[in-house]
């Protein structure tokens, strides 16, 4: 016996459970587009308009929770203003008090990854002061006035906000389940996000897509402020996809809120 011999039995270390993850989608807004134009550098959608919506999703990862984008700022709440863009933006509830309906207080949160700088993913960020703020390094420097802004919201990063810059690709938490990928093009910095539920996973694309008419056609939009990254970062994700066999949810799409549990139903 292994007793008799003087030798300790060592129990085998349990292996370290999977920390669970679930993603809500929550409402950010919708903006009227009264001419697409702007959002193909060939012309393909000039003249037409379309009413977007604006997405954000809230990540719990095991006692973690993490906020992707930031959605329209709160001075849309109510009747509908005129955007940067020239669309009709409008704000139906806030993210704080979508959050207080499943009993999340704002402090809870603890990263906001943002896809990019734009104002209509920022707009709510001051609202989480204590979060740490993800954004792709290069976007990061605009923020600090180090390069060309188009549509940023400087009032959302004031001067104490808690930046850490992502180069390239940013593993979350360190085990995979949520990486932040870069895929540059609308913004130098742009980033996409991999979420791996149990159900299968999700890829959350910011703006490398705005609706879904764009992608068939791998169009481009002129405010882009890189044609080649962007095409670039279009072949990455659907090969990603389809490596993955993930889902693709365009934020900006009106008919892909149905590929998620309406909220607050989570996807798991």
């Amino acid at each position: 016996m292994l007793v008799a011999l003087g030798l300790a039995v060592v129990p085998a270390r349990a292996a370290a459970l999977p920390a669970r993850v679930t993603l809500t989608r929550l409402a950010c807004g919708t903006v009227t587009i009264p001419d697409l134009d702007f959002l193909s550098d060939s012309f393909a959608f000039s003249g037409k308009a379309k009413t977007v919506t604006v997405s954000c999703y809230l990540i719990r990862h095991g006692d973690l929770y993490m906020l992707w984008d930031a959605g329209l700022p709160l001075s849309r709440l109510g009747a509908g203003q005129r955007s940067n863009g020239g669309g009709l933006a409008r704000l139906e509830r806030s993210l704080i008090d979508q959050l207080r309906q499943i009993g999340i207080a704002p402090e809870r949160v603890g990263i906001v990854a943002l896809s990019h700088y734009h104002a209509d993913h920022t707009g709510q960020l001051a609202s989480f002061p204590s979060a740490r703020v993800l954004i792709g390094r290069s976007d990061a420097a605009i923020v600090r006035g180090e390069g060309a802004a188009f549509n940023l919201d400087r009032s959302q990063f004031p001067a104490g906000a808690n930046l850490d810059p992502v180069d390239g690709d940013r593993d979350v938490f360190g085990d995979g389940s949520i990486i932040m990928l870069a895929t540059p093009g609308h913004t130098p910095g742009h980033h996409s996000l991999l979420v791996r539920l149990a159900s299968g996973p999700v890829l959350l694309t910011g703006d490398l897509w705005h609706f879904a008419e764009q992608r068939p056609i791998r169009g481009v939009p002129k405010i882009n402020t890189s044609r080649a990254e962007t095409l670039a970062s279009i072949d990455r994700i659907e090969q990603v996809a389809a490596n993955l066999h993930a889902k693709i949810v365009l934020g900006h799409e009106p008919a892909d809120i149905v590929l998620l549990p309406p909220f607050p139903r989570e996807a798991e």
